[in-house]
C-alpha cells in the first residue's frame, strides 16, 4: 500500500505537462493548417488581381485561354479564336508562362493526326479494322456454331440506358 502513494504522489506533478500540451496543440494546427492556406488564398487573389489582358490562363475546370476583358468581378476568355466566354475571376486557376509548351501539345496532335499506317515501335497501340464484325462472324461459322445471334456484329456493344422509376 505505501507504493501505491509514491505512485499517486509522481502523478501529481502532471498538470503542467497537461496545459502545456493544451496549448501545444492549438499552435500546431495553426503552423500547419491555418496559415498556410491562408497564404494560398492570398496568393491567389493577388494572381486574379494581377490579370491583364494577353496572359494566358488555366481554368478550374482545365481549359487553357487567353485574357481578352478583365472586369471588377469577372473575366472574358478567348479558349479558341473567336470563342469568348465569360468566366469569374475566381475560375481562373493559374496565370501561365509564356514558355509554357503549346507548341509540344501541338506536335502531338500533329502526330495523332497522321496517317497510322508508319508503325515506329509503339507496342501499346491496336489497330482495329472497321469490318471485324464480319471476320468474327466468318470464324463462327467456321467453328461450326449457329449463326442466329449474328445480325449484329461482336466487335461493338449497344449499351441502353436504364428507365430511372419515377418518385
Amino acid at each position: 500500500m505505501g507504493s501505491d502513494m509514491i505512485i499517486a504522489a509522481g502523478s501529481g506533478g502532471s498538470g503542467a505537462f497537461n496545459l502545456l500540451l493544451l496549448l501545444a496543440v492549438p499552435l500546431v494546427f495553426y503552423f500547419l493548417l491555418i496559415r498556410p492556406q491562408s497564404r494560398r488564398r492570398k496568393e491567389q487573389m493577388q494572381m486574379q488581381n494581377a490579370m491583364t489582358p494577353g496572359a494566358r490562363v488555366l481554368t478550374t475546370s482545365g481549359m487553357r485561354a487567353t485574357v481578352v476583358e478583365v472586369d471588377d468581378d469577372g473575366v472574358v476568355l478567348e479558349i479558341a479564336e473567336g470563342v469568348e466566354v465569360r468566366f469569374v475571376k475566381q475560375a481562373v486557376m493559374q496565370v501561365l508562362k509564356d514558355d509554357d509548351p503549346d507548341e509540344v501539345d501541338d506536335e502531338l496532335d500533329d502526330e495523332l493526326e497522321g496517317d497510322g499506317d508508319d508503325q515506329d515501335g509503339d507496342d501499346d497501340r491496336v489497330d482495329l479494322p472497321k469490318d471485324a464484325g464480319t471476320d468474327a462472324s466468318a470464324e463462327d461459322e467456321a467453328d461450326g456454331e449457329d449463326g442466329a445471334d449474328e445480325s449484329e456484329p461482336k466487335g461493338r456493344a449497344k449499351v441502353k440506358a436504364a428507365d430511372k422509376p419515377s418518385a
